[in-house]
C-alpha cells in the first residue's frame, strides 16, 4: 500500500512526482471529471498510485501553470502497466489529453467478472470482498470543480487508487490459475476499440440515437446528416450534444422534415434560440440529405418478430449460457447478451454468415461451439432431477 500521499497543484510538484513514477512497473489510475456542461467532460483530478506513493493531481491548477507532457509521457509508456477500474471514461479522457490511449492497461472490473465476482462489480464492493476494507461513500456526489477541496475530499479521491494494485495482484493470480489471462487480454482489446468508438466519425453518430432503426432509409439519411451537424456544432461551442438538440428532436426532424423556418419553429422541443442561430443551416442540411440518391442512404435493419420456434431456441440457449457461466464462475453477461444469442439463432435459422463475437476467441471455446452443437441437434439437454442443474451430452445412437 502507498505510504506517501500528495496533493499536486503546480507543474514543479508534478515534475518531481513524475521522477518517482518513472521506474514503477505499473500505475493505478483514476479520474474525477464534470461532464454536464461541456462537449468533452472537464477533467478535474487525476489520481495516481504506485506501491510506494500516491497523489491527487489537480488538473486545472497544474495546466494553468504549465504543461503535463512529462506526466502523459509516463502514462503512455508501453513498459508501464496501467490499472483502472471501469476505466472506459478514464481511458477516453486520457486519450483526449495525451493524444493516445494509454497501453497496456488492466481493467479490474472486467477481470473481476471473469473470475466470479459478477458483472460490473463496483470498486467499493470489490475492495471490501478482496481487501476486507469498507470504503467511505460520503463524497460520491461531490462537485469536483469546486475549490478548495477539503482533506476529506482528497482522501476520498485517493481511495479510488489506493487499493487498485492489490486488487490487480489478486485478480491476476486468479486469472493465471484459471488459464484466463489471454481471455482478459481479448476483453481489454475490445475495450480499447470501444474507447476509440467514442471518437467515431460524426457521420456514424446517428446510430446512437434511440429509434434510428425505425426510420425508412431515406429518412435515416436525414438523421445521419443532422446528427453529424449537431456533433460538429456541439464540439465547436463546447457544449453537450443535448444542449444543441436532444436526440428525440433529431428523430422528429428526420421523420417529418420541416420545409421552412415556420415549420421548424413549430417542432416541439427545439429551442427557439437554436432556430434563430442555425435554422437555415438545419433546413439546408435536411434538404441536402433528402436529395441524396438511394445508394447513399444508410442500411436500416429490417424489423422482424421472432418466430415462436426462435423464441424457444433463444430461451434454451440462455439456459445453456447461464449453466455454463455458473460452471465456470464467470458473469453470464460477459459471455453473451440476449442480442448476441438472438443473432446466433437468426443466423442459423436464415443460414447466413456466422460472423458473431460469440463465435470468436475465448467465447467460442467456452460457449459458442456448445451452442452451435445444441442448434445442430448434436447435443441433448437434460436436467438433473436431484440438483436441478442443466447438463448436455451427445445423443445416444
Amino acid at each position: 500500500m502507498p505510504t506517501q500521499n500528495q496533493y499536486i497543484t503546480s507543474p514543479n510538484a508534478l515534475d518531481e512526482f513524475c521522477e518517482q513514477l518513472r521506474d514503477s512497473p505499473r500505475l493505478a489510475l483514476d479520474t474525477e471529471f464534470v461532464g454536464e456542461e461541456s462537449f468533452v467532460p472537464k477533467l478535474e483530478l487525476i489520481q495516481v498510485a504506485t506501491n510506494n506513493t500516491a497523489a491527487v493531481i489537480d488538473f486545472p491548477a497544474v495546466q494553468s501553470g504549465g504543461s503535463l507532457d512529462a506526466f502523459w509521457e509516463i502514462v503512455c509508456n508501453p513498459a508501464i502497466q496501467k490499472v483502472v477500474h471501469a476505466g472506459r471514461q478514464d481511458l477516453d479522457l486520457f486519450a483526449v489529453h495525451a493524444g493516445q490511449i494509454p497501453k497496456p492497461f488492466f481493467d479490474t472490473q472486467i477481470a473481476a467478472a471473469m473470475v466470479g465476482f459478477g458483472p460490473q462489480v463496483a470498486y467499493a464492493n470489490l475492495v471490501q470482498r478482496v481487501h476486507g476494507t469498507k470504503l467511505d461513500k460520503a463524497h460520491t456526489f461531490t462537485n469536483w470543480s469546486a475549490r478548495p477541496l477539503s482533506q476529506d475530499q482528497l482522501a476520498y479521491a485517493l481511495e479510488d487508487v489506493t487499493f487498485l494494485l492489490a486488487i490487480h495482484d489478486h485478480l491476476h493470480t486468479r486469472l493465471s490459475k484459471l488459464g484466463r489471462l489471454h481471455w482478459v487480454d481479448e476483453e481489454f482489446s475490445r475495450l480499447e476499440g470501444a474507447v476509440g468508438d467514442t471518437r467515431r466519425e460524426p457521420q456514424e453518430r446517428y446510430q446512437r440515437v434511440r429509434g434510428w432503426d425505425t426510420l425508412k432509409p431515406k429518412y435515416a439519411a436525414v438523421l445521419r446528416e443532422l446528427a453529424a451537424w449537431r456533433e460538429g456544432e456541439a464540439k465547436r461551442r463546447n457544449v453537450p450534444r443535448g444542449r444543441v438538440m436532444r436526440d428525440e428532436v433529431l428523430l422528429q426532424l428526420a421523420r417529418h422534415p420541416p420545409r421552412n423556418i415556420q415549420e421548424l419553429r413549430a417542432v416541439r422541443g427545439l429551442h427557439g434560440s437554436e432556430a434563430d442561430r442555425n435554422g437555415e443551416t438545419i433546413l439546408a442540411t435536411m434538404q441536402a440529405a433528402l436529395a441524396l440518391p438511394p445508394s447513399a442512404w444508410p442500411e436500416v435493419p429490417k424489423e422482424r418478430k421472432p418466430e415462436p420456434e426462435s423464441a424457444g431456441l433463444l430461451e434454451l440457449l440462455q439456459a445453456v449460457m447461464k449453466a455454463r457461466a455458473t460452471e465456470e464462475e464467470i458473469a453470464p453477461t460477459l459471455l453473451a447478451t440476449t442480442a448476441d444469442l438472438q443473432a446466433l439463432v437468426d443466423a442459423k435459422t436464415n443460414r447466413t454468415a456466422l460472423d458473431l463475437p460469440l463465435l470468436k476467441g475465448w467465447r467460442r471455446v467456452l460457449l459458442g461451439d456448445t451452442l452451435l452443437d445444441v442448434l445442430d441437434g448434436k447435443l441433448v439437454i437434460t436436467i438433473n432431477p436431484k440438483s436441478g442443474t442443466l447438463t448436455w451430452s451427445q445423443p445416444s445412437t
